[in-house]
């Protein structure tokens, strides 16, 4: 069998937020940002859902997180994400995500998650879904401390780089992969694939899709992860918009989840 991988952008897609943006109130708990942090954090978090993840939005949010962490201590930071990752995760991840890794998994397929947050939070997250590989942005550390710099930032181009190396490191079959992202920064990371999906697409990225005939996945219900109740979605059952109104019977024929 020809080695393959599903590659999922984690915010928006996986889960219901942004990641890192999510863990702001335990943060502020563990005494490592202010109460006004948090509150800048959850106005970043509303900009983020609202006006969709575009160049500006996530340049805007990396130089807040990088500027936040500054000075922070690495081993706590990881021992507060673990502490708090069932709370703060399991309300927001989409119970439509889960089965369709489920249906990879399934199928024999690796499940990667490639994500612009950081790998302190992508990496726990990661394995709680069951994930085999996590790419995502790791930061510069000095002394067991954060710089506030970043070593490696996995966005946009970026996560094709990743992608492409991890490939040639595994010999999967780009043509055989799978990938879902809900942002028009991921198109290099669509674009790797020979299965590109969008979920719960922004404006730009629903445009694209309809040009391109990609399907549209849209997810709806954030479950508790720990409580779900297994629901296996066929992806045709997902299918809406534009690109589905072009391609949809195509779709349903020769891209199901094999």
């Amino acid at each position: 069998m020809t080695a393959s991988a599903a590659f999922f952008d984690l915010d928006k897609t996986i889960i219901a937020k942004s990641s890192t943006l999510a863990f702001s109130k335990p943060f502020q708990a563990g005494g490592l940002i202010s109460r006004r942090a948090v509150l800048r954090s959850a106005y970043a978090q509303f900009l983020y859902l609202v006006g969709g993840a575009d160049h500006d939005q996530m340049e805007k949010l990396r130089q807040f997180m990088s500027q936040l962490c500054k000075g922070w201590d690495v081993a706590t930071v990881n021992e507060i994400v673990a502490e708090t990752l069932h709370h703060v995760v399991d309300p927001i991840v989409y119970d439509e995500a889960v089965a369709l890794i489920e249906e990879h998994r399934a199928a024999g397929r690796d499940i990667v998650i490639v994500s612009a947050s950081g790998t302190e939070v992508v990496e726990p997250i990661g394995e709680l879904l069951g994930a085999d590989t996590v790419v995502a942005t790791r930061m510069e550390v000095e002394d067991g401390c954060y710089t506030g710099e970043i070593e490696t930032y996995v966005y946009a181009e970026q996560k094709a780089v990743e992608i492409l190396e991890l490939a040639e490191r595994r010999g999967y079959d780009l043509d055989a992969c799978y990938a879902y992202s809900d942002s028009i920064t991921d198109v290099p990371m669509l674009e790797a694939v020979g299965h590109p999906f969008v979920v719960n697409p922004d404006k730009e990225l629903r445009r694209t899709a309809i040009e391109r005939e990609w399907p549209v996945l849209v997810f709806m219900r954030p479950v508790a992860l720990r409580g779900r109740v297994r629901v296996r979605p066929t992806l045709a059952a997902l299918a809406v918009g534009g690109a589905v109104a072009v391609g949809g019977v195509v779709w349903a024929g020769r891209r199901r989840v094999d």
